[in-house]
């Protein structure tokens, strides 16, 4: 009798798989053993599947909130090399992308393909919790956060204005050069445009006492009323073209810095100096002011305002 018993054991064991379709198969947990299952132990979800290189099966457990698809297919591919194709679909057919979350993935039934052979993944379903049940497991998020953001939140202030520091300091040494060439820039062209506006009142200069000497020395005025008023319809002229090019009225401070910008850009063009990369470095070193400002507030250090101050 016990050999008898011992053989019909092995008997149903090799047959399991004949079983599996009958409704209340005594074995019909039993799975191949190359197919893909998923479990989940201690609340994670546990995927086994056979690595086509080797033949063995290997366990992968997943974090469902912070895996993606892109990175569990990774951690196969490194377990086993021979993986030239690992992709996942949907059960439409359509590509899941690489940067889905786990636990939208583990939601449905979807089909796993590695290499040339796709396995259909049917996902067991989980309890869903009860509202009170939910509640606590969000007031312990909450609870766990906050203890990490108490242990740690010093940790990485300090390591974020060490990084801010650090690249303040990188920014002003790119930028020294830079501001030195810049002033020598600025120097000459602002000689240039004081040079324009003297010799700008010189020629006005000229012209009065040229007029006036036409006037009482060589003319009458019956002859010279005519030249100047053609002289002033000339200059109105040419203050509406000024602002008919630049779209801008001719006021003389916003004439002076139209002409000294001229004489900059021409001025940097010869000496090579690159405009954009100087503004592009002053704008990322105000913004890492304004960031270390922001991270030494009091309400960061949680500190008063004076002792903040007297540690800047």
């Amino acid at each position: 009798m016990l050999s008898s018993h011992s053989a019909a054991n092995v008997w149903l064991w090799s047959h399991a798989g004949a079983w599996r379709d009958q409704e209340g198969a005594p074995y019909s947990t039993l799975v191949p053993s190359d197919e893909v299952t998923i479990n989940y132990r201690h609340g994670l979800p546990v995927i086994t599947l056979t690595l086509p290189t080797r033949s063995e099966r290997c366990q992968f457990t997943v974090k469902p909130v912070v895996t993606t698809v892109g990175a569990f297919l990774q951690d196969v591919q490194r377990e086993d090399k021979g993986i030239e194709r690992m992709e996942v679909f949907a059960t439409d057919g359509s590509k899941v992308s690489d940067g889905t979350l786990m636990e939208v993935l583990l939601m449905n039934d979807f089909k796993l393909v590695i290499n040339n052979t796709a396995y259909s993944v049917s996902p067991p379903v989980k309890d869903k919790l009860s509202s009170e049940h939910a509640t606590e497991m969000e007031d312990i998020k909450s609870l766990v956060h906050r203890l990490f953001v108490a242990l740690h939140l010093e940790d990485h202030q300090v390591r974020k204005e060490r990084e801010l520091l650090q690249k303040l300091d990188h920014l002003k040494e790119e930028l020294l050069p830079l501001e030195q060439m810049k002033d020598r820039i600025m120097d000459s062209a602002d000689v240039k445009t004081s040079r324009l506006l003297w010799v700008g009142l010189a020629l006005m200069s000229t012209q009065g006492g040229a007029l006036a000497w036409l006037t009482w020395w060589v003319y009458s005025w019956d002859i010279m009323e005519p030249v100047t008023y053609f002289i002033t319809y000339g200059s109105a002229m040419a203050f509406y073209a000024y602002f008919v090019l630049t779209k801008q009225d001719y006021i003389y401070p916003d004439a002076k810095d139209r002409q000294f910008l001229h004489y900059f850009y021409r001025k940097s063009k010869t000496q090579h100096f690159n405009v954009e990369r100087y503004n592009k470095l002053k704008e990322d070193l105000a913004e890492a002011e304004e960031s270390l400002r922001r991270l030494r507030q009091p309400l960061h250090l949680r500190l008063p305002i004076q002792e903040i101050n007297d540690k800047d």
